[in-house]
């Protein structure tokens, strides 16, 4: 099972909406006809999925094409507590929490919306927070080329909440930082201390 070996071609529409309807008889271990608040299941499944996996058809890089001069500026730009709602890739089970991104320019800024659709770009496909974390760091670092910039995400997660250890309570922070903020301490000091705030 898995590694792709039942099919070799994405799925249309029609088989995606089959598959879904697979699932939901595999779990009400239904070999009948669906009940009528199910009929229309898998069909809206899959259309919140088109919303919910979105990022799968963006980039980065048309993403943060659109920059602005810096004009001097050297300090942190910060935004913080941007929420976020991704899909572990391991039990698809959704994860929720806030994203703090930070840079320092040298020549170029972006707008502050770039950083949360930076975010929402990355979150919007199964993912894992570490990868997620690294990802918007990444895209930072090669579009921008700043100074440095800083990556940090806490988050809850739904196959910690209501399967396994079902902790309910549990926060999972990752966090990614690149030059200054990785080799200088007191810029990395200053930085949390803005998120802390």
């Amino acid at each position: 099972m898995g590694g792709g070996k039942f099919m070799s071609t994405t799925p249309n529409k029609d088989e995606a909406m089959e598959a879904i309807e697979t699932l939901v008889r595999y779990i009400e271990k239904n070999d009948g006809e669906l009940r009528e608040g199910l009929l229309d299941t898998p069909k809206r499944v899959i259309e919140s999925f088109d919303e919910i996996y979105n990022g799968y058809s963006q980039d980065a890089d048309s993403l943060l094409d659109a920059t602005f001069n810096a004009e001097g500026y050297d300090g942190i730009v910060l935004l913080k507590d941007i929420e976020f709602h991704s899909t572990c890739e391991h039990h698809m089970l959704p994860f929720t929490g806030s994203a703090h991104v930070a840079y320092i320019p040298v020549n170029k800024i972006v707008g502050i919306s770039k950083l949360a659709r930076l975010v929402e770009l990355h979150s919007q496909r199964l993912q894992n927070q570490e990868r997620i974390t690294k990802c918007i760091a990444d895209d930072l670092e090669r579009v921008l080329k700043p100074l440095g910039c800083g990556v940090v995400i806490d988050a809850k997660h739904g196959c910690m909440q209501c399967r396994g250890v079902k902790k309910q309570n549990s926060i999972m922070t990752t966090s990614s930082m690149r030059g200054v903020f990785f080799d200088k301490n007191e810029a990395r000091m200053e930085l949390l201390q803005l998120i802390k705030n």
